[in-house]
């Protein structure tokens, strides 16, 4: 069945979301002429019922994988079952396996947010606002639970990759991985993975955290004639992931480190208390390349 979409626009670009697939985002495109500014999502894409196949989503409360079947709150352990059908570890959180209600909409504006109670009881709320090119999206998470629990967010956007795509986002270190996609150490930047100018992505699998990350990024796609000038907020790492020889790239704007809760000292996790809240946010301002 074909889910119920909304419609934001300002006189530039026009947004579709999905609240009953996870409050994705479907597409985000340029009104004058289509131009996707999101990987496009086709009706194909959209019946699937699945947000990865979709423009982006939300990560809460937590992003990407978690190993060892859970992990430790003051209140002992919380275990965890894999929950998708492409990976054996539990990823990526909850909040996107879950329909969301809408609080309000206006031309330019939505709110979503969820009640969940998986693994524990939060709230979630989304906040995607249009206004002169720019996407704004505001993700914010308050604890319900009765017991503290670590929270950790982020953003899953999936961008249009062509061969002349090109990326700028400072970082100063990045996680390397085992065959699982947990990290293993801290290396630094390897050159071919250093951002700190524009270059080109990487022709080889990429599919790592960055650590030290000012929130800014740049993407610019000289092919399809724009680019993307990005800032994040309340995230110190992004996740950088290049497929080999597909049409799309992901840059992830999160919180915390893959795996955070086993890591020493639970970098960018937040223990929150019921009633209290985190936050990320990430805008997205749209411009033509002359």
């Amino acid at each position: 069945m074909t889910p119920t979409l909304l419609e934001l626009e300002d006189h530039l670009t026009h947004l579709t979301l999905a609240p009953e697939l996870g409050a994705s985002i479907v597409n985000w495109t340029v009104r004058s002429t289509g131009q996707p500014l999101l990987r496009h999502s086709d009706s194909q894409a959209l019946n699937t019922g699945l947000p990865g196949k979709l423009g982006c989503y939300p990560l809460a409360p937590w992003s990407n994988r978690i190993s060892e079947g859970g992990f430790d709150c003051p209140e002992g352990w919380l275990a965890l079952t894999p929950n998708s059908l492409t990976d054996p570890l539990p990823i990526h959180g909850s909040a996107w396996q879950q329909p969301w209600r809408i609080v309000s909409q206006g031309r330019n504006e939505a709110v979503l947010e969820l009640d969940c109670t998986t693994p524990f009881a939060y709230r979630a709320r989304q906040r995607f606002h249009l206004s002169e090119g720019r996407l704004s999206i505001e993700l914010q998470v308050t604890h319900l639970g009765e017991h503290a629990a670590w929270h950790g967010l982020g953003l899953h956007p999936y961008f249009p990759r062509t061969a002349s795509t090109r990326l700028q986002a400072q970082a100063r270190q990045v996680w390397l991985c085992d065959s699982a996609k947990l990290p293993t150490e801290l290396s630094p930047l390897p050159a071919e993975w250093d951002f700190q100018q524009l270059k080109d992505l990487p022709h080889t699998l990429v599919d790592n955290g960055f650590c030290e990350w000012d929130g800014h990024c740049l993407i610019q796609q000289p092919e399809l004639g724009y680019e993307l000038e990005c800032q994040a907020t309340g995230s110190d790492y992004y996740l950088l992931y290049c497929p080999v020889s597909l049409g799309f790239f992901c840059i992830e704007p999160v919180s915390h480190p893959v795996n955070a809760h086993h890591l020493p000292g639970r970098p960018g996790l937040r223990l929150l208390e019921q009633g209290q809240s985190t936050a990320l946010g990430f805008s997205l301002q749209y411009r033509e390349l002359g």
